[in-house]
């Protein structure tokens, strides 16, 4: 059974968007490797990112603090490698248990979860070296898609297990900017 090989991070919530940005370069030594209006990353090691902040006032205007609101958004957890995670995928979706976003970030391959109260989750691949991770978060690219790109399990699940090369499924695919679903909580 393929398990987490590390934490990776956890993605806050606020409306103090700028004063969480302060206190955890303070209080980490953070600095940060990306910040727009509506998302920060944030890192103190090798890391691409343990801390990323996402701004309610620019991303839920005039929304409560409710559920989804203020607070954790999710943890992050990272496999060894795709065929780690595609047996994840395929052994919680044989006991029912599916990703409500499937997504490739460009530094990440994720897939999120939640648990039977909500929490949620990220289950994730690194689809590159953390140096490429970091450059790619200062680019353009990143910034004109913090998100990312919707992914097919199955379709990779597929592919794996028809010997593709685990390396080409972990390329970014083309494709239009992600929706952030609610259930992810920012909207």
């Amino acid at each position: 059974m393929a398990k987490p090989a590390k934490f990776a991070h956890v993605v806050y919530q606020t409306r103090r968007y700028d004063q969480m940005i302060a206190w955890y370069q303070d209080v980490f030594e953070a600095t940060v490797v990306h910040q727009d209006p509506a998302l920060a990353f944030l890192t103190y090691d090798d890391e691409h990112h343990r801390f990323a902040f996402a701004n309610l006032d620019v991303l839920n205007p005039g929304g409560g603090d409710q559920r989804g609101g203020i607070g954790v958004n999710h943890v992050a957890y990272t496999y060894a490698d795709i065929g780690d995670l595609l047996a994840t995928y395929k052994r919680l979706k044989a006991k029912g248990i599916t990703p409500y976003w499937p997504i490739h970030h460009g530094p990440t391959l994720s897939l999120y979860y939640r648990d039977p109260d909500g929490n949620r989750m990220e289950f994730q691949v690194d689809a590159c070296s953390v140096d490429d991770a970091n450059a790619y978060m200062r680019s353009d690219a990143f910034a004109a898609n913090p998100i990312g790109v919707t992914i097919d399990p199955d379709d990779l699940l597929a592919r794996l297990e028809g010997g593709a090369d685990p390396n080409s499924l972990i390329t970014m695919p083309a494709g239009p900017p992600s929706a952030i679903p609610d259930a992810h909580g920012f909207g």
